[in-house]
């Protein structure tokens, strides 16, 4: 690799025999795809990062921008739009225009898993980019963690135990100097069954927005 760790893993990012081996058969079946890693959207002098589990197969893989592509996103910078943390209109596209305020987006893990499932292990070894991450935005105040894969791996890179810090849908934790916000994952899955509604979304994210105004 020749990306530093705050940056992400490289291209070619060896580490996860298993995510290598389905990103080369990607590669193969889509050529014109990202099938890569999936570096954070944002800029690291942002107060907010939205922590995700991992690109969707034909969501941030195929677009190499995270929650792009796929209904995840459609509800994320929905939400995002109607408060202030981004500009513009996102298109599902890349290149659409859209823009984040006061605000970085970023997975778990980077790499897309097979069946969306990254092993303990994968999640484990793609945290040290999320901790090199975290570390590289000074003005960082709040996380969003988007289910709870994200939640227990925040909560280890900020070195607290997720024993110490549950999830839960709407929960908040303050680590250090991060307050860190839960919601259940924006997925398809999840609106569909209704586990997670818009509203429950919009009040996650109405919470973050008194946070950064009152900062």
């Amino acid at each position: 690799m020749t990306a530093s760790l705050a940056s992400g893993p490289g291209r070619d990012c060896p580490l996860c025999p298993r995510l290598v081996a389905f990103r080369d058969k990607q590669r193969a079946a889509h050529p014109d795809w990202h099938n890569a890693p999936v570096p954070s959207f944002g800029t690291d002098d942002s107060r907010l990062l939205i922590v995700g589990l991992a690109p969707g197969l034909q969501g941030a893989n195929k677009t190499g921008r995270p929650f792009t592509g796929d209904w995840a996103g459609d509800l994320l910078y929905e939400t995002l739009l109607h408060f202030g943390l981004a500009s513009g209109v996102y298109d599902e596209r890349p290149d659409d225009g859209l823009t984040l305020i006061d605000t970085r987006i970023t997975n778990a893990v980077r790499c897309v898993p097979p069946e969306n499932k990254p092993t303990p292990a994968e999640i484990t070894t793609c945290r040290t980019f999320l901790s090199a991450t975290v570390a590289a935005m000074p003005r960082l105040t709040a996380i969003v963690a988007l289910g709870r894969i994200g939640h227990d791996s925040v909560v280890r890179a900020l070195g607290e135990k997720p024993s110490r810090a549950p999830f839960g849908h709407g929960a908040t934790h303050r680590i250090g100097q991060i307050t860190l916000y839960d919601s259940y994952h924006c997925s398809r899955y999840n609106t569909n069954t209704g586990v997670l509604t818009p509203d429950m979304f919009r009040a996650v994210f109405a919470a973050v927005r008194a946070h950064l105004d009152g900062a």
